[in-house]
């Protein structure tokens, strides 16, 4: 029964932006996970980007620390808004920093449509908020009783 009540949530019409914010939550954990362990490849990437002026640790902590705490808020639905607009930083950082100068000598690569795909997200979630399938829902609906 429980089943068959969660699949017909499925047909709701907000139900599909639930499911690709909990994705996108899980996939920035996931990045960050990586970045931890390659912090070379962080640190290469903002080097390359020109001038951080010698803050290139401090931004590179700021995106893992971002992404594994803001991905968790993200996949929970908890306090949505703001775990997303944590996030617009780095990811502006990466579109217009780090891949579109590659975007221009090559002419696009899949890293900058990721990360250009992923900052719409964000911008859209933190407008947006949580839907239906998170904590802030449940603790809005249930807090009276």
């Amino acid at each position: 029964m429980v089943l068959k009540k969660g699949l017909t949530f499925l047909r709701e019409k907000n139900a599909f932006l639930d499911v690709i914010r909990i994705y996108l939550g899980i996939a920035l954990m996931v990045k960050a996970y990586f970045f931890a362990i390659h912090q070379e490849t962080l640190m290469d990437l903002i080097n390359s980007s020109g001038n951080v002026w010698g803050y290139a640790a401090f931004i590179a902590h700021y995106v893992i620390i971002a992404h594994i705490a803001g991905g968790f808020f993200l996949a929970l639905g908890l306090l949505t808004r703001i775990a997303a607009l944590i996030q617009v930083p780095a990811l502006l950082g990466a579109v217009f920093f780090v891949h579109m100068p590659l975007f221009s000598e090559m002419g696009g690569t899949p890293e900058f449509e990721l990360s250009a795909l992923v900052l719409f997200l964000l911008v859209l979630f933190s407008i947006r908020g949580s839907g239906e399938l998170s904590v802030d829902y449940y603790v809005k609906t249930h807090r009276d009783k």
